[in-house]
C-alpha cells in the first residue's frame, strides 16, 4: 500500500466541523491543487467524532478513521490546540472546550488568562506553543495513518489583542514579528502556523 494511494479516489474527506479551521484548510488544500476534490465532513452529514484520546495523535487518527468510516473515502484530520507549559501542557487537547462549552472561545480565552494571573512574575513572559497534528488514513482500518505535526511557539498574552482568526490567537504573541496571531493576515498565519507547518510536512509527502 504507497502512502499516496488516496491519491487515485476522487475525494478527499476533511474530518473537521470547526468553521475556522475548515477556512484556513480549504485555502491551504487550494494552493496544493490536489487531483482530489476535498470535502468537509460536514457536506457529508458527519458528526464529530467522540475525542476520548489522550493525545493530539490519538485524537486526529480517531476523527479520521470515524469521517473514513462513515464516508467510505480516505479522510484527513487535525487535532490541534495550544499548550501552556506553566499549566502542565494545559489547555492541550481540551483547548475547544476548556470552558466547558465546545467551541465558546470568549469563555476559554476567559478561563486562561484566569489561570496565568497569579503564575504571573513582573513582566516574565509566559511561554505557550499551538499543536496541530494531522492524520491522513486511506480507510478506516488503515494500519499506518500518516502524521504531520507542526509547533508554533510563542508566549501568552495578559489581554486579548486583535480581530482575526479564532480560538486563542487573541492571546498568543510572537516576539519576533511584534504582533499577536490574530493580528497576522489569514495568508501570514498560514505561513509560519502550526496548521501550516503541519500542512508543508504533508506536502512534502506527496512528492516522495
Amino acid at each position: 500500500m504507497s502512502s499516496t494511494d488516496w491519491l487515485s479516489q476522487s475525494t478527499l474527506v476533511l474530518a473537521s466541523n470547526n468553521k475556522g479551521k475548515i477556512a484556513e484548510f480549504e485555502k491551504m488544500f487550494a494552493e496544493l491543487k490536489l487531483p482530489v476534490e476535498v470535502v468537509p465532513q460536514g457536506k457529508l452529514n458527519i458528526e464529530d467524532a467522540i475525542e476520548d484520546g489522550l493525545s493530539f495523535v490519538e485524537n486526529a487518527i480517531i476523527k479520521a478513521r470515524h469521517a473514513s468510516k462513515i464516508s467510505g473515502k480516505p479522510a484527513i484530520a487535525d487535532d490541534s490546540g495550544i499548550c501552556v507549559p506553566v499549566l502542565g501542557g494545559a489547555p492541550g487537547i481540551y483547548s475547544a472546550r476548556f470552558a466547558g462549552e465546545h467551541g465558546n472561545d470568549a469563555a476559554n480565552n476567559e478561563k486562561l488568562l484566569h489561570k496565568l494571573k497569579p503564575l504571573r512574575k513582573d513582566d516574565a513572559p509566559i511561554e505557550g506553543m499551538f499543536v496541530c497534528v494531522l492524520a491522513l488514513v486511506q480507510h478506516a482500518e488503515d494500519p499506518l495513518p500518516q502524521i504531520f505535526q507542526g509547533i508554533w511557539s510563542g508566549e501568552i498574552l495578559e489581554q486579548a489583542r486583535g480581530e482575526n482568526g479564532f480560538g486563542y490567537d487573541p492571546l498568543f504573541w510572537l516576539p519576533e514579528l511584534n504582533v499577536s496571531s490574530a493580528e497576522l493576515s489569514k495568508d501570514e498565519k498560514n505561513k509560519i502556523s502550526h496548521r501550516g507547518q503541519a500542512m508543508c510536512l504533508f506536502k512534502a509527502s506527496l512528492v516522495k
